[in-house]
């Protein structure tokens, strides 16, 4: 491993940056989040012309790709978020009055109340990745179409490419914790209304 060049955060509020040059690294240039500072791993060989392309390109994809995970932290960015939902896997019918974050939803993920349009999601779910809210967000967006669980509501969720995998994190999570199953979705098992008809999905969203 090569000698490290660092860069400090200026005026401009640039991150941290710092450049290693690595003998083993022949052609590629690859970055990575460490702590506060994004790391540049660059080839022992590169010339400083090079470096003075890819380094800023680098920081640049590291800095979008956390853009794409990072939750929303307001209202008015949680709002924001669904209705660009919405729009991308719904067809922009779901068209919430309110979306806001709650801290007193304890047994569910997030709720829905149809008549007045009104959307709350659990402020539990901040520290979840992006793309499990974005499934709360698109699972309670749903119910402004379909108020129910019926197959019509989970065509619209499945719309959502990564429903699945949201679904056993959230499982997953819960069992981790703990936690009781949702209020209110009672186990397929003890319902029999639930015999005759489709197969239930797995509800953590609530």
């Amino acid at each position: 491993m090569g000698a490290a060049m660092s860069g400090t955060t200026g005026a401009s509020g640039e991150p941290e940056v710092e450049v290693r040059r690595s003998r083993r690294r022949r052609r590629t240039v690859a970055a990575r989040r460490e702590g506060e500072k994004i790391l540049v791993l660059v080839p022992a060989a590169m010339t400083a012309e090079q470096e003075a392309v890819w380094v800023p390109r680098m920081v640049a994809r590291v800095m979008r790709a956390e853009e794409r995970r990072r939750t929303p932290s307001t209202d008015a960015d949680l709002e924001a978020r669904a209705r660009w939902l919405s729009d991308r896997y719904l067809g922009g019918l779901a068209q919430p009055a309110s979306v806001r974050w709650v801290e007193n939803q304890t047994s569910r993920w997030g709720s829905c109340t149809p008549g007045e349009g009104t959307i709350r999601l659990s402020g539990r779910l901040r520290s979840m990745p992006r793309w499990v809210v974005d499934y709360v967000l698109v699972h309670e967006l749903a119910h402004l179409l379909e108020p129910g669980h019926d197959e019509r509501f989970w065509g619209w969720v499945e719309h959502y490419p990564l429903t699945a995998k949201a679904q056993g994190y959230l499982l997953g999570w819960s069992a981790a914790s703990e936690m009781d199953p949702p209020a209110g979705e009672p186990d397929p098992a003890d319902d029999p209304s639930q015999a005759a008809g489709p197969p239930r999905r797995p509800d953590p969203a609530g």
